[in-house]
């Protein structure tokens, strides 16, 4: 961009900014003429792409700040307005529930946006403090409201904020509705805004927290398969837990401890806290995130470490081993454990249902469909994004199957049907009844997980993220994937490519000269930005761009057999997946 066109977009921000701080920021850029930040955050506006926003905290229109905010959720306000005409017609017909996580300014956000939805006949209600994006899902649907949103973003590290839309269904907003939100949004000329007393008085603004904490713990809690053996066998297991300076505390602490279980919540991160001070990533998919409490579980020889990540949606775990040392237990195979278990829970009791239905993701192990096919279940897979699992949850609802458990390989994973997104607090308490449950039984997550490896083949994943930052990183991940379309590898890590799904243009192909040959079309995943290669041995290597983020992901799932025993199907395994790597990182410069 030219001086002048940065400097004019500085300028108009600087007039329309009413938030102190945000303002005087760009004002500062100004003065001292550094055109290289005023670039970045002004050569575009932060995009509100499919999941709503995300981005650096800071002044400018490419940066999360109160103005972009309050944009953002006048747009929201307008298409719900045009949704849902009859409801708009009253004020306080239409309703929208708000939350948020210990963000630096999360706060502020979350207030901003419930006194846009009053200014626009929107009742909202905002809770009085933070609480979980599972919390939020589930407020939407028990409060009858229209849509919804939380004020995250989720592991990001802690120069980030956003926030997440939702449907009436407490799920987040799919095709159409994204589409035409941000329609919305890019065409907001003015900004409606009411001040918070007037809110109140007008009944347009409504604070909340136990007419929605204490059912959602009692769901939680009821979503447990054997109450019984908890309340009998408690005192024999105890946990090191860490919210890792976010929301899932309050929950987790209270919910745990009703069923009379030892929880032993990391002093160091139980508070919210939106710099984050003991973590480079508050992210439970980071073995170092877990490292104090890991640390604190050696002391108190706990049985189980768990840790939810800001917004608590997701969940991971380490397990103590028979020597005393703590294994992390990867997003892939806690789905594995968590299915299994929910599944034989079904059985045991009779109530697996006639035409059961888990979901997963198309980058998931293919250990979850082995698992599922084992107790009767079929596995549907959809895209990235817990959004599309709740699609077919919606779809459920309808008559098609009955939906028993939604999990993702990025540590997410629901149990229950109140809430239509991922939810880290009813995952620590369902492991906690499942890890009772194998104790009971002699044996540990580790060894059930090293079972069932004995039963389906072992199989093991690799994840690769590459980020590409400034202006010209998306015109590099776009030409990447362009590359990998027009000439898709006929091998990766040596082993041959029979076929790749490119789901962006719903088509199978197979690589040969001029880029592969278009095969069979399909049409039960929707459009997206994701190729997948299938190679001969049944591995699967998967590529896309991140939606919410400027990287590119890549995926691979590596079965092996394990006829020799796991611990060699495991070093197979490896030796497939360290050559994949290799070839990856050629292709994205690493």
């Amino acid at each position: 961009m030219e001086r002048n066109d940065v400097a004019g977009r500085a300028k108009d921000y600087i007039a329309r900014e009413n938030d102190p701080y945000f303002r005087d920021e760009v004002k500062k850029l100004l003065e001292a003429e550094d055109y290289t930040e005023l670039e970045d955050r002004f050569y575009r506006n932060l995009e509100f792409g499919t999941g709503g926003l995300r981005g650096v905290i800071g002044g400018g229109y490419n940066r999360m700040n109160t103005l972009v905010v309050k944009s953002a959720t006048q747009g929201l306000a307008n298409y719900i307005r045009r949704a849902f005409p009859e409801k708009a017609a009253a004020p306080g017909g239409l309703k929208a529930a708000i939350a948020f996580d210990s963000r630096r300014y999360s706060a502020e956000f979350a207030e901003a946006a419930a006194l846009i939805f009053a200014a626009n006949g929107i009742k909202a209600y905002l809770f009085s403090a933070l609480r979980p994006t599972p919390e939020l899902s589930f407020a939407i649907r028990l409060l009858g409201c229209d849509t919804g949103l939380v004020v995250t973003a989720s592991h990001n590290p802690p120069q980030y904020n956003g926030y997440k839309a939702y449907w009436n269904d407490g799920a987040q907003v799919i095709p159409p509705h994204d589409k035409g939100i941000i329609a919305e949004v890019e065409a907001v000329a003015e900004i409606r805004e009411m001040p918070r007393e007037e809110a109140l008085g007008a009944g347009l603004l409504r604070i909340i927290d136990r007419e929605v904490d204490e059912p959602y713990q009692a769901m939680v809690k009821s979503r447990l398969f054997r109450p019984d053996l908890i309340r009998e066998k408690a005192g024999e297991v105890k946990i090191v837990y860490t919210p890792l300076h976010g929301t899932g505390a309050f929950h987790v602490e209270k919910i745990l401890g009703d069923l009379g279980l030892k929880v032993i919540t990391v002093p160091e991160q139980r508070e919210g806290n939106g710099g984050f001070p003991t973590v480079a990533f508050p992210n439970p998919e980071e073995a170092a995130a877990l490292d104090m409490a890991i640390k604190l579980a050696g002391k108190e020889k706990a049985d189980v470490v768990m840790a939810t990540d800001p917004d608590a949606d997701r969940f991971g775990i380490a397990v103590r081993g028979a020597l005393g040392d703590y294994t992390l237990v990867t997003g892939n195979q806690m789905g594995v454990l968590l299915a299994d278990y929910i599944f034989l829970s079904l059985r045991e009791s009779g109530k697996m249902p006639a035409s059961p239905v888990m979901v997963n993701t198309i980058v998931t192990t293919g250990m979850q469909k082995a698992v599922a096919a084992s107790y009767g279940v079929t596995c549907v897979e959809v895209l990235t994004g817990f959004k599309w699992i709740a699609d077919i949850m919606r779809r459920c609802d309808s008559g098609e199957g009955t939906f028993v458990f939604g999990t993702e390989e990025s540590y997410g994973y629901l149990v229950e049907n109140e809430v239509r997104d991922k939810d880290g607090i009813s995952a620590s308490a369902l492991t906690a009844e499942m890890t009772l449950y194998w104790r009971s039984r002699g044996k540990s997550l580790l060894d059930r997980l090293t079972e069932l490896y004995a039963g389906h083949g072992y199989w093991q994943e690799l994840s690769i993220s590459k980020y590409f930052q400034g202006p010209e990183g998306p015109g590099i991940m776009k030409g990447i994937m362009d590359e990998y379309r027009k000439n898709p590898p006929s091998a990766l890590g040596g082993i041959r490519v029979e076929k790749v799904r490119d789901v962006l243009e719903s088509v199978w192909k197979i690589p040969g000269e001029s880029g592969g040959i278009a095969g069979e079309s399909f049409s039960d995943i929707p459009k997206s930005d994701v190729l997948q290669f299938f190679l001969e041995d049944g591995t699967v290597v998967s590529a896309r761009p991140s939606g919410t983020e400027p990287k590119i992901k890549f995926y691979a799932t590596c079965r092996a057999s394990a006829e020799n025993g796991v611990e060699a199907a495991k070093a197979e395994a490896g030796r497939k997946l360290d050559a994949i790597k290799s070839d990856i990182r050629k292709v994205i410069g690493e």
